[in-house]
């Protein structure tokens, strides 16, 4: 797991894994556009069932600028994840600059009706030397 997961957080029971890659043929970097994407597994490991309900990213570029993105659920959905249970999914990020990083946090829903706010790794948006 940790192979592929490079960054790892843990809050409250649940555990947001994230693995990074640089697509070259999803960017254009003649026109300034790099493009990362991002696979994501949350893992519960409390007693309970948790349901994600939002997420916040902060993405910051190469420049400093940053960018808050805040919305319901991931790609569609609100997944309710089970005890002992993952949920997976992946996304995309593009960039004006070759290097940034991301991080924020998922906000959950326990089975109890509590809420709390599990961590999103920080991680780097690399390109590669050759990649511009």
């Amino acid at each position: 797991m940790k192979e592929l997961f490079q960054h790892v957080a843990l809050t409250g029971g649940v555990t947001v894994r994230v693995a990074v890659s640089f697509l070259p043929e999803q960017s254009r970097i003649e026109a300034g556009k790099w493009f990362w994407v991002y696979h994501i597994r949350i893992e519960n490991e409390s007693d309970q069932p948790v349901q994600l309900l939002t997420r916040h990213w902060r993405i910051t570029d190469g420049n400093g600028d940053v960018a808050v993105v805040e919305g319901e659920g991931v790609v569609g959905e609100q997944p309710v994840i089970r005890p002992g249970g993952s949920h997976d999914y992946v996304s995309g990020c593009p960039l004006a600059t070759p290097h940034g990083s991301m991080e924020g946090f998922y906000t959950f829903q326990r089975g109890d009706g509590s809420l709390f706010e599990a961590a999103i790794p920080h991680f780097p948006l690399a390109a590669p030397a050759t990649a511009g």
